[in-house]
């Protein structure tokens, strides 16, 4: 398969793709994917291994890739787009990983959890999140003003509710948080990320061998008892949404404070109407989005936006630019929580599209305001140049959140 070298866009470098923000806004994508999507929303792109594949930065372009079967999500057909990265073939997904299967075995997979993570279902959750925000709300308060946000609020809220959802005791985090952190980093050697994937599924596995001598009500426990899923399976399902529960809606918590104390007026509008919340979070979601990329391979040829993909080339797709594609989203750059954000793509689209949406959902709601009304004086202890950002990780967000307040 030949191309000419002569596709790539000038301003189309693999920089554009480095998730750092040495300069500028913390919350906006690099400047370079802009110029790349007003040049063209699916253009060329040369991945750090030399494949020629594409960078999709349109919304239409990249929301029509997501929901299109004839594209893969299989690890092990993808070419890396970002430099440092693996040398040679990716492994394929790990038993369990949902994120690099296709139909039909994704589709097992999801039947069997889809009726775990209804609407209705998380929205009965949502006396349990109140009530654990308000402890840890409580515990700042009476430490009194000064905290890092991350630890303090940020993670342990949906890391108590993944928890409790899939029967995990809170107790361990300390061991399973350490694996799943290793397991984010992109700088990890591969050996550090087995050892990692290893120890998280061998911590799952003895949980499920105790489920199924004695099964318990909690989603682990129903799928111990009612499915037919081998131990090895349900080992790395419970992994994969162990991990994906812990991480993004931590980041969107802490990322998110951060974005609205930048932006006061919009933290006023939501203490001041938290009627406001369900379009503050899925603008947030817009506005940040937290995971920025995610690859797809061709599996035939595709025309698609007056080109054609090439059975076997990979396309990166640039979620954080498709959500700030003028095209779909009018002043895209411009925090707004009164905009009616339908359409992003921060839970993805498609068969992949977060499992977990809805919970992460009433976690934001829930917890944002709540957090902006008991600390109305709320506002970062450092210089926000300071506030250490995780551009090391497949996660964007902060590190640590200083933040202090007025004592009443």
């Amino acid at each position: 398969m030949s191309h000419d070298p002569s596709d790539l866009p000038g301003s189309q470098e693999v920089p554009t793709l480095d998730p750092a923000r040495p300069t500028g806004c913390p919350f906006d994508p690099p400047a370079g994917l802009a110029r790349v999507r007003e040049e063209r929303p699916l253009s060329r792109l040369r991945y750090p291994d030399g494949h020629l594949g594409r960078l999709a930065t349109g919304h239409a372009v990249t929301r029509a890739i997501l929901g299109d079967s004839r594209f893969s999500a299989r690890y092990e057909l993808m070419h890396y787009p970002f430099p440092g990265g693996p040398e040679g073939p990716l492994p394929p997904a790990p038993v369990g990983d949902m994120t690099g299967m296709d139909a039909p075995e994704h589709t097992r997979y999801r039947r069997l959890l889809m009726g775990k993570f209804t609407v209705r279902r998380m929205r009965q959750l949502t006396d349990r999140v109140e009530e654990i925000t308000t402890e840890h709300l409580d515990a700042m308060e009476r430490r009194g003003p000064g905290a890092d946000l991350v630890p303090a609020f940020a993670q342990p809220i949906p890391a108590l509710m993944i928890c409790e959802l899939l029967g995990v005791p809170y107790a361990d985090r300390d061991t399973f948080h350490r694996h799943t952190v290793a397991l984010m980093t992109r700088d990890v050697t591969p050996e550090e990320q087995y050892a990692a994937m290893t120890g998280l599924q061998e911590y799952l596995h003895g949980l499920v061998l105790a489920k199924r001598a004695a099964p318990t009500d909690d989603l682990l426990g129903d799928l111990a008892r009612d499915s037919d899923l081998t131990d090895e399976e349900l080992s790395g399902l419970g992994s994969f949404l162990l991990a994906a529960g812990l991480d993004t809606t931590a980041n969107m918590l802490a990322h998110g404070t951060f974005a609205l104390l930048r932006h006061p007026e919009q933290a006023a509008a939501l203490r001041g109407g938290p009627d406001l919340a369900d379009q503050a979070v899925e603008e947030l979601m817009r506005y940040l989005t937290v995971a920025h990329t995610t690859v797809r391979v061709a599996l035939e040829d595709v025309a698609l936006d007056g080109q054609v993909i090439k059975a076997g080339e990979s396309v990166t797709l640039s979620l954080e630019a498709a959500n700030r594609d003028p095209a779909k989203f009018a002043d895209p750059d411009t925090l707004d929580i009164h905009r009616k954000a339908t359409g992003h793509l921060g839970f993805g689209h498609g068969i992949h599209q977060c499992l977990g949406q809805q919970l992460a959902r009433v976690e934001m709601k829930v917890a944002l305001p709540a957090l902006l009304t008991r600390f109305p004086t709320l506002r970062l202890a450092v210089p926000p140049e300071e506030v250490p950002l995780r551009t090391d990780m497949n996660i964007y967000g902060v590190h640590s959140l200083p933040v202090t307040w007025a004592e009443n």
